[in-house]
């Protein structure tokens, strides 16, 4: 994948120095499971998510009604809405996956591992005509160890296009563990979270240009992890965890280190600071919002949805969903 020229002089944006607006802390949606690491709304306005045992589940808005929709078998991470009302999956063991949320089917687009697969399907947006665009996080290491990739940095992570009609190919690689997706409202680019570099990466789908990347934001402050484009039309990306100085230095100057440091028991490796904080970014890379909320018992952010003035939140390490009203409630 090349480079699209710029003029003379152009740098890739960078993220924001600013002090994040603060939000009230969240409110939380119990569920019965570890890790509702996704969430999306479907038709009826339901929070859907999938947490570590393998099942997908459906909240109403309350968090009152929890019902379990089917069980991949694996691990569901990434979720997307289609057309015909059906979910799409990135399951991290099993791969890409069609779901049925009315009889539970699950049936495999693309399944991971393998030759010509992805070995970690993260995330993933789905275009107008059917065009599925999903991440292959590390062609090295499992989730269970995706600390290990941040340490090693040796960038295997992928992003891929499924077309309706045709085989899956592989848009860009080399990506330090490629993660959230998202695709501009025009459709005329696709963006890519690469978590271990700090940056939001974008490749050109139409015109001139189509075919090339480039960066859309870097030196951001944080982990992205999943992304998601809002009905508001910007890029809401999650960052999960503060950017750690002693990584980066390690990176730099000892990367041996950070192999011994893999070598550890994880309680003893180098642990993410966890953090509510939150981006939006329009199209040209611009940081359009900043927010933080308290931590509290819901931290390390991996998916946001910006529906109706409301973010709907889900996290990694969590037991719970949150949701995040962006303007203070009006008095009556």
């Amino acid at each position: 994948m090349t480079t699209g020229i710029r003029p003379r002089g152009w740098r890739p944006p960078r993220a924001r120095r600013t002090q994040p607006r603060r939000l009230a802390a969240p409110r939380l949606l119990p569920v019965n499971g570890l890790g509702p690491e996704d969430v999306v709304l479907d038709e009826h306005d339901r929070i859907i998510t999938g947490v570590d045992d393998g099942r997908l589940l459906a909240l109403d808005q309350d968090g009152r009604q929890l019902r379990v929709l089917a069980d991949t078998g694996g691990r569901p991470l990434g979720i997307e809405t289609l057309p015909d009302g059906a979910l799409l999956v990135c399951d991290a063991e099993r791969g890409l996956l069609r779901i049925d949320p009315r009889h539970g089917h699950v049936h495999t687009l693309l399944p991971g591992g393998g030759p010509g697969r992805p070995a970690l399907c993260n995330n993933a947006a789905v275009a107008t005509d059917g065009t599925v665009y999903f991440s292959d996080s590390s062609r090295r290491f499992p989730l269970s160890r995706w600390r290990h990739d941040l340490m090693e940095h040796s960038g295997t992570g992928r992003l891929w296009r499924l077309p309706p009609d045709g085989p899956a190919e592989v848009l860009l690689d080399g990506l330090q563990f490629a993660n959230g997706v998202a695709l501009t409202p025009d459709e005329t680019s696709v963006v890519v979270a690469e978590t271990g570099a700090y940056r939001l990466r974008r490749v050109m789908l139409t015109g001139p240009r189509a075919g090339s990347s480039d960066t859309m934001l870097s030196a951001m402050a944080g982990f992205p992890d999943n992304i998601s484009t809002g009905t508001d039309g910007l890029i809401w990306v999650t960052q999960a965890a503060a950017r750690s100085r002693l990584l980066d230095t390690a990176h730099t100057h000892a990367p041996a280190l950070l192999r011994l440091a893999a070598a550890l028991p994880q309680p003893l490796q180098p642990q993410p600071a966890e953090t509510l904080w939150l981006l939006a970014v329009d199209t040209h890379g611009r940081v359009m919002h900043e927010l933080a909320a308290p931590v509290g018992d819901f931290g390390m952010v991996t998916g946001v949805r910006q529906h109706r003035g409301t973010l709907y939140l889900g996290s990694l390490t969590s037991r719970a969903v949150a949701t995040l009203p962006l303007e203070p409630a009006t008095p009556h």
